[in-house]
């Protein structure tokens, strides 16, 4: 038993959504240039459908053309019906009765899909009351309901937070809860975990499957995640450069791939670390490596001494950051007294959930955030002292990769301008030589160099990402902060800027501060784990040992909620992982 729903082929629920032949065409310098071509699939009442491939593939805007959200300058071609209602060519008001509450969107960037002079509280007030008769008050109460549902806490707090206020975790369930207000025939979720920590993770997966048991809710989920789609999926709808190239039930899919690109994909995906059987002291020696490598020719750095001596380039101590309160409201402290050191050539994977204060801690580190107590020294440098132009000067020891590269990126910038930007500020190039610099880093992320020219808005989001993560390495830092660097990414090209990340650590020996919630990638890439919970420090040692044999409870939560890429599996940690939530 996989715990999925119609898995035997032949017992596939009548379509409640049909997509018929769709082709999606775009105007490019004057010529039609085809996005999406001849896709075709349904998805059933109750049934929740992946739609899987690589950034570019064609995977959102298949999806964004049911609503009929694709770009004025597109053509459509094909047929998209809603029970007997053809989407393509609905007019406007029709379609507007059926966005929201019939069919609803989770979107990708939750940072650019809200409004950032709203409180969240309001936006989805504002999306209840466009389709129900129903009072500000009222709105208000079923907001905070809805926070609730979605795991956000301190919700009758929260929903007079603006979304800038939340970590990116929270600003993503905020959007769940905007989209599920109407009780939706049919949902369709972008990426709808992709900034969620493994124990939200699971938990939103959770409400979806509530949603289509208790709803009846169709999902069509657009996923790179191939552990999510093992845990939530009934069908698995392949996707490459704008083409289906292969559909199966997803047990199927997972067993006995068809395509060379399926199997492919499933091959770059990081495996997590076992969930725990049964609790038991930590072992005197640490276990021994894995039979297979979570990533097929990446060995994992769990266990591995840092690459370079005993040089610290990261030191914390008792590091407290508070936020100061809002119209005479009490301040929030999002961390207290954490202290860490980070080796020369040393990756420690700071991991927790969603608001434990890993961004903060890294934000702090890089003078983003104030530290309201205790420092944070750089190669020896006390940076919480530094400001104005020694600050300036001292800034090109470090770098950051951002979360949302929807929002760290200037959208009236080309991607080449953002690039180099870093190298013509501090002085480390010319524009000559900081074009060539601007063209090899877009080509060791995977992007053509020509793209250079192109503007935020016209890539993907994990072409957003790569573009994000060849800024942070243009000036070669001692010291990277890397806040979720993969999370946008889908697992070949994932895979492509893991095996990136450790050749330049290979020759350049920086070190890294990791923070990810996606504990497979921390295993392989980090030499130590850090675990945050409510901004405290709640464990810390070398990777394998905390990641094989966690000592404390909620570390062990955390592990458990990590989804792998295998349906029988995933079932049986999924049974564990309700277990310890239920505790």
């Amino acid at each position: 038993m996989t715990g999925h729903g119609q898995e035997k082929e032949g017992t596939a629920p009548e379509p409640v959504l049909s997509v018929e032949r769709l082709s999606v065409d775009f105007r490019v310098a004057g010529e039609w240039t085809p996005a999406v071509r001849d896709v075709s699939f349904t998805v059933g009442r109750g049934e929740v459908v992946a739609l899987v491939g690589e950034s570019g593939s064609g995977k959102s805007v298949s999806s964004m053309s049911v609503l009929g959200l694709v770009a004025g300058s597109a053509q459509h071609r094909g047929s998209i019906r809603f029970h007997d209602t053809e989407l393509l060519g609905l007019g406007h008001e029709a379609l507007r009765g059926i966005r929201g509450k019939r069919i609803a969107m989770i979107f990708q960037e939750p940072m650019t899909a809200l409004n950032p002079v709203y409180t969240v509280g309001r936006q989805i007030a504002e999306a209840i009351r466009c389709h129900e008769k129903v009072s500000a008050a009222g709105a208000r109460a079923r907001a905070i309901e809805l926070l609730t549902k979605v795991g956000i806490p301190e919700p009758e707090r929260r929903v007079d937070s603006y979304p800038h206020q939340l970590s990116g975790g929270q600003r993503q369930r905020a959007m769940i809860a905007m989209a599920i207000s109407g009780s939706p025939e049919v949902i369709i979720a972008d990426e709808p975990t992709t900034a969620l920590d493994v124990t939200v993770q699971a938990e939103i997966l959770e409400l979806l499957r509530g949603l289509r048991r208790d709803l009846g809710s169709a999902v069509l989920i657009i996923t790179h995640d191939m552990g999510v789609v093992a845990d939530i999926a009934d069908r698995v709808v392949v996707m490459k450069e704008g083409e289906v190239v292969e559909e199966a039930p997803v047990g199927r899919l997972f067993a006995a791939p068809e395509h060379e690109y399926t199997r492919r994909l499933l091959a770059a995906v990081p495996k997590p670390p076992p969930p725990p059987a049964t609790p038991s002291p930590p072992p005197a020696t640490p276990p021994p490596p894995p039979a297979t490598p979570p990533l097929a020719g990446v060995p994992p750095l769990a266990g591995v001494p840092p690459l370079a001596g005993e040089d610290t380039t990261l030191r914390i101590r008792d590091l407290e950051v508070e936020y100061p309160g809002r119209l005479g409201r009490k301040g929030f402290k999002a961390v207290h007294g954490v202290s860490l050191t980070i080796g020369k050539g040393e990756v420690l994977g700071l991991v927790g959930e969603s608001g434990s204060g890993k961004s903060t801690i890294g934000r702090a580190v890089v003078g983003l955030s104030r530290a309201t107590g205790g420092s944070v020294e750089v190669c020896g440098t006390d940076v919480t002292g530094l400001s104005g132009r020694p600050l300036r000067a001292f800034r090109p020891t470090y770098s950051m990769v951002f979360q949302d590269p929807g929002a760290s990126l200037n959208p009236r910038w080309s991607i080449g301008d953002s690039i180099a930007a870093p190298l013509l500020v501090n002085r480390r190039a010319d524009r000559a030589a900081a074009h060539s610099r601007v063209a090899e880093l877009l080509e060791q992320v995977e992007l053509p160099a020509h793209w250079a020219s192109r503007f935020p808005h016209e890539l993907s989001g994990g072409q957003r990402q790569r573009v994000g993560i060849a800024r942070a390495l243009a000036l070669e830092p001692e010291l990277l902060i890397a806040d979720e660097p993969t999370s946008a990414l889908d697992v070949s090209v994932q895979a492509t800027v893991l095996r990136l990340f450790r050749e330049l650590q290979d020759r350049l020996g920086f070190a890294c501060l990791f923070i990810s919630h996606d504990l497979g990638v921390v295993e392989l890439l980090a030499h130590e784990v850090a675990v945050l919970q409510n901004g405290r420090l709640v464990e810390h040692g070398p990777a394998r040992e905390v990641l094989a044999n966690p000592r404390t409870e909620y570390t062990k939560r955390l592990v458990a909620a990590a989804p792998v890429p295998d349906p029988e599996q995933q079932a049986e940690r999924r049974r564990l992982w309700r277990e310890m939530a239920a505790a």
